[in-house]
């Protein structure tokens, strides 16, 4: 196993990046599992399987879900690429200057 320093930038950001993405795949599994219930449950209290009403959670969830899924997978989409750089450099410059 390779030894890696924890100070080096790129360390850090793929420790950043793992852990964004152990976050979304949490999401993801609960998303899963209770909607699978959630589901399970309705139609056994009698609600037709076709009915959209059964599906209200998993739907408005899901868009959830999709919002998470951009900011890992796509994260430079809203803001830009380099836009949290960008910030962290004005911050720190906003701050020296006080």
């Amino acid at each position: 196993m390779e030894n890696f320093n924890e100070n080096d930038i790129r360390y850090v950001e793929a420790q950043k990046r793992v852990k964004k993405l152990k976050g979304f795949y949490i999401h993801a599994t609960v998303y899963v599992l209770v909607n699978l219930f959630l589901i399970a449950r309705n139609v056994q209290q009698g609600h037709s399987f076709y009915d959209i009403d059964v599906y209200w959670t998993a739907i408005l969830w899901g868009i959830g879900l999709l919002g998470h899924s951009s900011s890992v997978f796509l994260p430079g989409l809203f803001l830009g690429k380099d836009w949290e750089q960008n910030k962290i450099r004005e911050l720190m410059e906003k701050d020296l200057n006080k």
